[in-house]
């Protein structure tokens, strides 16, 4: 079974009590979060062994995050904390469907000073899913680092699997950088991208020729979700659409993590999860085990205590 690594930010979310309009005095609940973190978990309950590589301050919340990974069974031994920043933090608002808006306390925080020196030098001794969001590219030290990481993953054989997952409010100008994003999407076999990010990244661009160009730069899949909504999977010879279980959603913080979660899982099951992606049945069968494990995750509250396991998706084998 190929084990996944994945690096970036782990905070802890402030979950709102509240749903909507609700009245009544407003309390907030921590759970540990932050979105390569979540998918870590993801993978584990699944019965997949996972990796997180990131930076947590010398603080409460800083052990409260490596704690719960460890309980989740995440391998936590690669996990730096510093006393130079605190433990990143978002706050979290839902309103009556679950949907949520995000206030950052961050920057300054611990996972933005992560550098290329503090990867294990195990870390790709052997084939692995090396998998990053886009908020490890927010200020440019991190986006260099993010990006030197990802480029010694894509040499050493690993699968890159990126997630755009993107968070405007953590960006300084207010608005994710196209470039820096797209940058970074070019390193990979897999990309996830929300219809809205489409939307955004591509600009003037048809979505189909923006799509092709990043096939052309490598990327053997793409996954387009759209919430409750239509998945696409693209490849260069496959077009295939599925929608997700309906169900009522709680909270979707997890719901994009856990679908990652649940797509790479079925991958790792393949000795080369490399050449999982050129089998358009494996990539057909992981969309729909991807998208009961998303249903599962919005249906609860929190992040990693949202994930599913393999015992709660039915025929996961």
């Amino acid at each position: 079974m190929t084990p996944v690594v994945t690096f970036g930010e782990a905070l802890v979310d402030m979950l709102s009590s509240r749903l909507g309009d609700e009245a009544g005095p407003e309390t907030f609940t921590p759970y540990a979060g932050g979105a390569p973190a979540n998918v870590a978990v993801a993978c584990a309950r699944l019965g997949v062994p996972s990796r997180f590589l990131g930076m947590v301050g010398d603080d409460s919340f800083g052990r409260f995050i490596t704690a719960e990974l460890a309980h989740h069974g995440v391998d936590t031994q690669a996990i730096v904390t510093t006393r130079e920043a605190r433990t990143a933090l978002a706050f979290v608002s839902r309103d009556i469907d679950g949907e949520r808006t995000f206030d950052f306390y961050r920057p300054p925080a611990a996972d933005l000073l992560y550098r290329e020196e503090h990867l294990p030098e195990d870390t790709f001794a052997r084939p692995v899913i090396w998998h990053v969001c886009s908020n490890s590219l927010t200020e440019p030290a991190i986006f260099d680092t993010t990006l030197a990481l990802t480029r010694r993953a894509r040499r050493s054989g690993a699968l890159v699997s990126v997630d755009a997952n993107l968070r405007h409010n953590l960006w300084a100008e207010g608005a994710a950088s196209i470039e820096r994003v797209i940058e970074l999407l070019n390193e990979a076999a897999l990309i996830k991208v929300s219809r809205e990010e489409l939307d955004y990244l591509r600009c003037d661009q048809p979505a189909a020729q923006w799509l092709d160009a990043r096939l052309a730069a490598g990327a053997k899949a793409v996954l387009i979700t759209d919430g409750p909504h239509e998945v696409v999977l693209k490849t260069a010879t496959l077009e295939h659409r599925l929608t997700p279980p309906p169900v009522t959603a709680v909270d979707t913080t997890a719901g994009g993590d856990a679908f990652m979660g649940g797509f790479l899982a079925r991958l790792c099951q393949l000795d080369d999860a490399r050449r999982a992606l050129e089998n358009p049945d494996v990539l057909i069968d992981a969309v729909a085990l991807a998208c009961r494990c998303g249903a599962y995750a919005v249906t609860r509250p929190g992040a990693y205590a949202a994930l599913p396991t393999r015992g709660d998706i039915p025929g996961f084998r």
